[in-house]
C-alpha cells in the first residue's frame, strides 16, 4: 500500500506530483498486474479472479476448490465482477467493483481517486472511465512537469453502461441507468433514468418496480 503526501493528496483530489516514487511504483504493479491478467486468455474462473484481485489489491484469500469445476466457478459469483481482458487499471488500489458486476473488454480505467461500481453493473467493451484531470491554467498545467489531479466516480447498482461510453471525473451515475453507446458522461445522471450522446443529457425515465419512487407512488396511490 501507499503512504506518500504525494498519494494522500491525489485521493483528496488535490493538485498532487504525478511523478512521487511510492505511485510511481504502484503503476508499475498495477501494469504488471495488468498485464499478467490480460496474458491469461482462458483461465479457469479461480485463476481469472486471483489475478484481477492483484490488479485492486484485494488480499481476500479465495475459498478451498471444489473439485467440480462448474460448482467452483459459481463460488465467485456471490464475492467477485466477472472481467473479460484485456484490461488497462491505472492504480488499482483506488478501484472498487462489486460482485456480480461484468466488465467487458478493452476497458481504461484511470483511478487517481476512488471509482466505484456496484453490484449488477454491465459494460459493454471499449469503456473508459476518467478519473484524472489536469489544471487548465497552461502556467499551472506546466506539461509534464506540473501537478494533475482528479475527482470520483461512483457507478451506482443495477447500471448498463453501453459500449465506447467514456465517463468523466466526478459523475455519479444513478442506480437503474441505461447510458448509451458512444455517449460522453459529464454530469450526474439521477437514478432510473436513460442518458445518450456527446455530451450525455437525459433522454428519458425508466419505469421499473425497482425504484423506490415507484413503490412509494403506489402507496400513495
Amino acid at each position: 500500500m501507499t503512504s506518500s503526501k504525494e498519494w494522500a493528496k491525489m485521493l483528496r483530489g488535490e493538485l498532487y506530483m504525478p511523478w512521487d516514487q511510492d505511485l510511481q511504483d504502484n503503476r508499475t504493479r498495477c501494469k504488471l498486474a495488468c498485464e499478467a491478467f490480460n496474458a491469461a486468455g482462458n483461465a479457469s474462473r479461480r485463476q481469472k479472479v486471483e489475478l484481477w484481485r492483484k490488479i485492486i489489491g484485494d488480499t481476500r484469500p479465495l475459498p478451498p476448490i471444489d473439485l467440480d469445476p462448474k460448482q467452483d466457478e459459481q463460488l465467485f459469483d456471490e464475492t467477485d465482477p466477472f472481467v473479460d481482458g484485456p484490461v488497462s487499471v491505472d492504480h488499482g488500489l483506488n478501484f472498487k467493483v462489486g460482485a456480480g458486476t461484468f466488465l467487458n473488454f478493452n476497458l481504461l480505467v484511470l483511478d487517481t481517486c476512488l471509482i466505484t461500481i456496484g453490484e449488477r453493473v454491465l459494460f459493454g467493451p471499449n469503456v473508459s472511465l476518467y478519473g484524472a484531470i489536469h489544471p487548465f491554467d497552461p502556467a499551472v498545467r506546466q506539461g509534464l512537469k506540473g501537478p494533475e489531479a482528479g475527482k470520483e466516480i461512483h457507478i451506482e447498482d443495477d447500471v448498463w453502461i453501453g459500449g465506447s461510453v467514456i465517463i468523466l471525473a466526478g459523475v455519479r451515475i444513478g442506480r437503474g441507468c441505461t447510458i448509451g453507446a458512444g455517449a460522453v458522461v459529464t454530469r450526474n445522471v439521477p437514478p432510473f433514468h436513460f442518458a445518450a450522446g456527446n455530451p450525455a443529457r437525459v433522454i428519458r425515465k425508466i419505469d421499473s418496480e425497482m425504484d423506490p419512487a415507484r413503490q412509494d407512488n403506489a402507496i400513495d396511490a
